[in-house]
Order: structure tokens, then C-alpha cells, then sequence
């Protein structure tokens, strides 16, 4: 399980929906047909963006297969699995394996955030799925959505576990990151979630990333991965610069419904948030589309 390799840009899949509000099997395949033709390295399917927490098990059940029918056989398929639970996690996790995923993102629990916010309960948690799961486990540090920071003693110590390959981190803070790096197992493999500091983060030790934005602007983000590979470091931040404004927007601004927009400008299909998640004003589409205008979808 360990020996997954999981370098390489991979879009947080955002969740299309139907004029009924069911989880549209067309727009998904539309999607995964039109980011086969690029070179991410594989998907993440029913994270945060992909609006997991308003989908029930059903839904991501589809979700999961309808992904892994379309996309090619190359494509890495990561499931987001989080849940509140050890139980349920695994529970998910495990289907998850069932239908072809090759790892699990699993975001900690948070809802009791007085009693997991320790290290020592993190490390329950992620020790007991890692050790119930039939695939390898990435940690996931959420903290805007969590309120919880991943303690870096326990990402230390979870490192060591062999079914735990490497973590998600969507903070953005590059210089704690620098610093779990320093503490983690070698190899432990660290993704950035974080658009706005995609370069950075590559430049000290991150091996890929799994990014909303990626989504509507999957070449921007390949291209930053592929200067950095090709240790061009000018360009990498030369087209930093270039998403600057368009990730913070989609990140900081206007969420969910504004990436959902900047895919439908850019090619593919967004559509509507599921509510109570709303979509962009018309203020806020033509900001944007403004945005966006100078981007290959």
C-alpha cells in the first residue's frame, strides 16, 4: 500500500447537479472526458469542494462510480472519506476501495471540537482508520472548515503508520508546512490544498497538490507543477503571479458557487451549489469572469 505514488496536480472535484438536484452522471462523465485529455494526475473525488457533507452515502457511492467508469486508466482516484466517526469512515473508506480508489483523503473530525483537538485524539482517530482501511490513508488539514489544526506531533508520529502515505494541506501556511516536513517520516508524501501558494509550497518539499481551482483552470496549475518539475523555478512563480487573483477569489471570496461559475466560463460544467450554499451574484460572476478571461480552461 505504501509504495503509492501520488506526485502531480489532481482537481478537488466539484459535484454537478441537475435541474432536480440529483447528481448529474452526464455532467460528471463531460467533466472527466475533458480533464482526461491533460495531464493531471488522477482526481479526488467527494472532498470539501465536491460539497461531500451535503451529499448522502448514495450519492457518493455514485459519484465515486460514475468517476472511476470515466476516467482513464492512469488517472489516480483518490475518495474524499471523512467522516465523524471512525466507524463511518472506515465504512466509506472501504466501499470506496471496493469501486477502484486508490487512497482515501480523510478529513479529522470536528464537530466535538473540545475533545478532538489533541494530539493524542487525532492520532486515535487516524490510527484506527489507517489500521481498518483496504487502501493507504491521507491526512487532511482543514482548518477554515474544521476550526481544528492537525497537530504537527501528531502528523509526526501518524507518519510512521505504513497504511498513512502523506497528507492534504489546505491551510496555506508554507511555513508550518516546512516544518512538518521536518518532523515527518522521509517519504511521507505532502500535498498542498492551497492555490494561492501552489509554487511555494512545491519549492520546499510538496509533491503535488489537490486543488479547487483546478477544476476550471487545470493548465495554470499543471504548468506551475511542470516549471517546478523542470526545476524552472521563474516560471513556476510567473504563473503564480498570473492565478493570483483568480484563487484568491475562488478561495477567499466566493467559494463554492464562484468556482462552480469559473468552470462553466472556462469549458466545463459547474452549475448550481447545492443549497444552502448559494451561487455568485451577477456582481460577483462578471468579477470573475474577469478574472478568469486570461486563462486556458
Amino acid at each position: 500500500m505504501s509504495t503509492l505514488k501520488i506526485n502531480g496536480i489532481f482537481p478537488a472535484m466539484a459535484t454537478p447537479f441537475n435541474s432536480d438536484g440529483d447528481v448529474w452522471k452526464a455532467k460528471v462523465e463531460y467533466n472527466v472526458s475533458k480533464w482526461n485529455k491533460t495531464d493531471l494526475a488522477g482526481y479526488v473525488v467527494c472532498g470539501s469542494t465536491g460539497e461531500s457533507v451535503l451529499l448522502d452515502h448514495n450519492e457518493r457511492f455514485q459519484f465515486w462510480e460514475w468517476v472511476a467508469e470515466a476516467a482513464e486508466p492512469e488517472k489516480i482516484l483518490i475518495a474524499g472519506t471523512g467522516a465523524e466517526s471512525v466507524r463511518e469512515t472506515l465504512a466509506l473508506t472501504n466501499k470506496a476501495a471496493e469501486l477502484g480508489y486508490k487512497a482515501a483523503l480523510v478529513v479529522n473530525p470536528h464537530y466535538y471540537k473540545g475533545q478532538l483537538s489533541s494530539a493524542r485524539a487525532q492520532q486515535a482517530f487516524y490510527g484506527a482508520v489507517a489500521d481498518g482501511a483496504k487502501i493507504p490513508v491521507l491526512l487532511y488539514n482543514l482548518p477554515q472548515n474544521t476550526g481544528i489544526e492537525l497537530a504537527t506531533d501528531a502528523v509526526a508520529e501518524l507518519s510512521h503508520h505504513p497504511n498513512i502515505i502523506g497528507m492534504k494541506d489546505s491551510s496555506g501556511n508554507v511555513g508550518r508546512m516546512i516544518r512538518m516536513l521536518g518532523e515527518v517520516k522521509q517519504g511521507f508524501q505532502m500535498l498542498t490544498g492551497h492555490a494561492g501558494t501552489l509554487a511555494p509550497a512545491l519549492s520546499v518539499g510538496a509533491v503535488g497538490a489537490v486543488l479547487a481551482f483546478a477544476n476550471a483552470a487545470p493548465y495554470a496549475c499543471i504548468s506551475i507543477w511542470e516549471a517546478h518539475r523542470t526545476r524552472e523555478a521563474d516560471a513556476a512563480m510567473d504563473w503564480q503571479r498570473r492565478i493570483h487573483k483568480p484563487a484568491t477569489l475562488i478561495a477567499e471570496k466566493y467559494g463554492i458557487g464562484g468556482l462552480k461559475h469559473a468552470m462553466d466560463v472556462m469549458g466545463y460544467f459547474g452549475g448550481m451549489p447545492r443549497l444552502p450554499l448559494l451561487p455568485p451574484t451577477l456582481e460577483a460572476k462578471k468579477e470573475i469572469e474577469a478574472a478568469f478571461a486570461d486563462l486556458r480552461g
